[in-house]
């Protein structure tokens, strides 16, 4: 299989080439500015090329946030690096108040062109307040569209999309992800291949063989990818179930009608997120799926997510309360017991 370039290349790329292709983007957040280029060095080399709209921020994600969405509601594109997304809570009334309401508020529709990118997940050792996956928090609020990055969806195409929509969106970066290929030429490796559940190539599918031959699908945001194929190469070597694994690129709103076919097809359905329980994103995938497919389940739809609690720094008790591979190999073969 060829060499391709790691996501957080392909990511920084997309940056260079939306600021080559549009004079009115601006960059906004801390330590973003050349010779660091950022916490995780996704903004490297803007700084140098476009040093008068990359905006090297206080650190304050309130007010980053703040004055990003007024140059989008004046008609600019903004984007935001938030260093950590646990700090993302820390601009939440800007994005709950202020931006996503924006759209809608003043009696007529208003473009608003931003993106809060936001880096999350654990598996690094950064501790309880460095490595939380925050989706679950604002998925549902008008005007305010969720994406995660992911292998299979190039990062240019994501970023045309989330400002045609003229709407507020965050963007949710796994930090290990960063370091992973992206995949292409529909290879993943040397037994799952991937192609695209919609024209629009909003859901990539991998599989083995015939999609439609699949025991269980398994519905899981980009940062899950490694763990989720993990698992299924397990379930079919050890237990000879055919998994199908999707991997949307916008996480909410959720239209899961070009999945339906395929999800009546195997019978079951596993959504996965690292997210700690309760009011989650998969609660909410599950509810639409389950509303949609009464009846051609066989067996309700399973959640997967992380234990109750902070997540700690040290490297076993932290993998203990994160979703692993082994926690949704287990949770799928529960799926077919009794």
């Amino acid at each position: 299989m060829p060499v391709t370039e790691r996501v957080v290349e392909n990511l920084n790329h997309a940056l260079h080439g939306l600021f080559e292709r549009d004079g009115s983007v601006y960059l906004l957040g801390e330590d973003i500015k050349d010779p660091y280029g950022g916490a995780f060095k996704v903004t490297r080399g803007l700084s140098e090329r476009y040093g008068d709209r990359v905006l090297a921020t206080p650190l304050s994600e309130g007010g980053i946030v703040g004055v990003a969405a007024g140059l989008a509601l004046t008609g600019d594109k903004a984007i935001v690096e938030i260093m950590f997304g646990d700090f993302i809570a820390l601009a939440f009334d800007q994005i709950l108040n202020f931006a996503s309401k924006s759209v809608s508020m003043y009696g007529r529709r208003v473009p608003l062109r931003l993106v809060v990118r936001c880096p999350t997940g654990g598996n690094r050792g950064y501790g309880p307040t460095h490595s939380q996956s925050p989706q679950k928090h604002f998925v549902g609020i008008p005007g305010l569209s969720l994406y995660e990055l992911s292998p299979f969806h190039e990062n240019d195409a994501v970023l045309e999309r989330m400002f045609r929509s003229a709407e507020p969106c965050v963007l949710f970066e796994d930090k290990v992800l960063y370091t992973r290929r992206m995949y292409r030429d529909g290879v993943v490796d040397d037994l799952f291949r991937f192609d695209y559940a919609d024209p629009d190539r909003e859901f990539a599918r991998v599989h083995i063989g015939d999609p439609d031959d699949a025991d269980v699908v398994l519905i899981a945001p980009g940062g899950l990818v490694d763990r989720a194929l993990a698992a299924m190469r397990g379930l079919l070597l050890d237990q000879e179930i055919t998994c199908q694994l999707v991997v949307p690129s916008r996480l909410y709103p959720f239209d899961p009608d070009p999945l339906l076919p395929m999800l009546a097809a195997a019978g079951r359905v596993c959504v996965i997120e690292e997210s700690t329980a309760g009011g989650t994103w998969g609660s909410e995938i599950a509810q639409a799926v389950h509303s949609r497919l009464w009846g051609k389940l066989a067996a309700p739809v399973r959640l997967v997510h992380s234990a109750d609690s902070v997540i700690p720094s040290a490297a076993h008790l932290e993998r203990d309360v994160l979703v692993q591979s082994d926690t949704i190999y287990h949770a799928v073969q529960e799926m077919f017991v009794g």
